[in-house]
């Protein structure tokens, strides 16, 4: 009880939705601000409890006007269906809000105007989070599916590619359709600056993915994969081919046809503590 307590202590308000509260006060609007308020936080508190449920650490919670982005000490060894089911947890509180809505609504407790505002927010926040692209509920689970199907690095590539396309669609329907929509113009803005961090970030993240693994993480190992590589090869190439939801056994073919087997925590103890970051496998084992 007392780990569901402390996601509490975590939530912070978004600039940005700070902007939205001061529309809201001058705008003679803080019912519907009120709404909109319980909207997210009920939204973002679906994604913390499920990740508070299977232990992850928490750092905090922001509160964004469509939803909002829980920081998670969490670099991609859970496993899918912990990943899936925190992702999840955040829109499918908008299933029974909306059930809950409609019951007050028919029971006279709510007036139409309030009612008709609570839906329609309900909806855009739900699509909004399941578009496919990063850092939104659709962008996670997009890099789930492709991280079980290709190598972390690789499926991380994919991803933020893939949420460009999707992101520059959204753009070109706000620039042709939706251009008077400032509240729109902020969100894409938002979107464009976490797309360009993460990609920047992308070598950084890749090193907590391996870190994690190195340090006994393996809560998410469900597999074992052999990744076969030449001697010449060096440690980094090697860890691009490491995949989520496995482990993997290294297979060295040597230049004389004879054959080594290596586990990846030997490549990785290589790698981070004796700080051999440009020796190939040839190198490690002569």
């Amino acid at each position: 009880m007392i780990k569901y307590r402390d996601v509490l202590t975590k939530i912070s308000v978004h600039p940005l939705f700070w902007v939205i509260i001061v529309i809201g006060i001058f705008t003679a609007r803080f019912k519907e601000l009120l709404l909109l308020f319980c909207i997210v936080l009920i939204h973002e508190l679906g994604h913390a409890f499920a990740a508070a449920h299977y232990n992850w650490r928490i750092k905090k919670i922001q509160l964004l006007p469509f939803g909002g982005v829980a920081e998670l000490e969490e670099h991609g060894n859970k496993s899918l269906k912990e990943e899936l089911v925190v992702v999840i947890a955040g829109p499918i509180q908008h299933i029974w809000m909306m059930a809950v809505g409609y019951m007050l609504f028919e029971a006279g407790w709510l007036h139409a105007e309030l009612y008709y505002f609570f839906m329609w927010n309900n909806i855009i926040i739900l699509a909004f989070n399941l578009l496919p692209i990063w850092p939104l509920d659709g962008g996670k689970v997009l890099f789930n599916v492709l991280s079980y199907r290709f190598p972390y690095l690789q499926a991380h590539e994919k991803m933020m590619k893939l949420s460009c396309v999707f992101f520059s669609v959204i753009l070109v329907w706000q620039l042709l359709w939706n251009s008077n929509n400032i509240m729109m113009w902020v969100l894409l803005i938002f979107l464009a600056v976490s797309l360009y961090q993460e990609w920047k970030q992308r070598r950084y993240a890749f090193m907590r993915f391996l870190l994690e693994r190195y340090y006994g993480n393996k809560r998410g190992i469900e597999k074992i994969a052999p990744i076969e590589v030449k001697t010449e090869d060096r440690l980094y190439t090697i860890f691009t081919k490491f995949r989520r939801g496995y482990k993997h056994s290294i297979i060295v073919h040597g230049k004389y046809k004879e054959h080594y087997t290596l586990d990846e925590n030997e490549l990785l103890y290589a790698y981070f503590t004796e700080k051999r970051t440009t020796s190939s496998v040839e190198e490690l084992i002569g």
